[in-house]
C-alpha cells in the first residue's frame, strides 16, 4: 500500500495486558488488553503491577497508524459512548501465549480481525490525549463524500441484442430457455 506522507500519522502506543486466573476449568488464565500507554518506549512483557495472581504487563509497544482515507471510521469511533483503540492479540508459542499484532483506531479494521476467530480483539478505552490527537487528524484530513445516485443506462427496450445466439443457427424457441428443456420435449 502506498501512503501519502501528508495524510499519514503514527504514534507508538504501549499495550498493557492483564493475566488473571481463569474462571473455568478449561482456561487456566484469562488474558485481556486493559490499558494503553501513548508515546511509550519499547517493551517486551515488562511486569508493571502484581496483585496476588493477577499481573499487568507492558506487553509491547505497537505503532498506531492513522490514514487519511480512513477518517470516516475514526469519526465513527469517536462518536461512540466510549472511544476505543482496538488491540489485536495473536496466539503464539513461547514464554507468553500472545503477541501484540496490531493497535488500530478503526472499529472496522478491529471487526475484520474479530471475524476470523483466530485472534483476540479487545476494545481498550482511548486516553483523552490520544482521542484529541485522533480528532485533530480527522479535522485536518476528513472530507465528506457526497452520495451520488448511479443513473441507469438510457437505452431503448425491444431493440435486437447483439451477441445473443448465432443468427446463422435457426432457433426454434427462446434463446434463454434451460438447456435440458429441449431434450425433454424430444422424448
Amino acid at each position: 500500500m502506498i501512503h501519502n506522507p501528508s495524510s499519514y500519522r503514527t504514534m507508538p502506543v504501549g499495550v498493557v495486558v492483564r493475566r488473571r486466573p481463569g474462571v473455568t476449568r478449561w482456561a487456566a488464565w484469562d488474558w485481556r488488553a486493559v490499558a494503553l500507554l501513548p508515546g511509550a518506549g519499547p517493551a517486551e512483557w515488562q511486569e508493571l503491577r502484581r496483585d496476588g495472581e493477577t499481573v499487568d504487563y507492558h506487553a509491547a509497544t505497537a505503532r498506531l497508524e492513522l490514514h487519511g482515507a480512513e477518517t470516516e471510521a475514526y469519526l465513527h469511533n469517536l462518536a461512540a459512548e466510549v472511544p476505543s483503540l482496538y488491540v489485536v492479540l495473536r496466539k503464539t508459542t513461547g514464554a507468553h501465549p500472545y503477541e501484540v499484532l496490531l493497535v488500530t483506531a478503526s472499529p472496522y479494521e478491529g471487526q475484520d480481525y474479530a471475524e476470523s476467530g483466530d485472534d483476540l480483539v479487545e476494545p481498550v478505552p482511548m486516553p483523552h490525549g490520544l482521542a484529541a490527537w485522533v480528532r485533530s487528524f480527522i479535522e485536518e484530513f476528513h472530507h465528506e463524500r457526497v452520495f451520488e445516485k448511479r443513473q441507469r443506462d438510457k437505452r431503448q427496450l425491444g431493440v435486437a441484442e447483439d451477441g445473443i445466439g448465432d443468427p446463422r443457427i435457426a432457433q426454434t424457441a427462446d434463446v434463454y430457455r434451460a438447456p435440458g428443456s429441449r431434450r425433454r420435449r424430444l422424448s
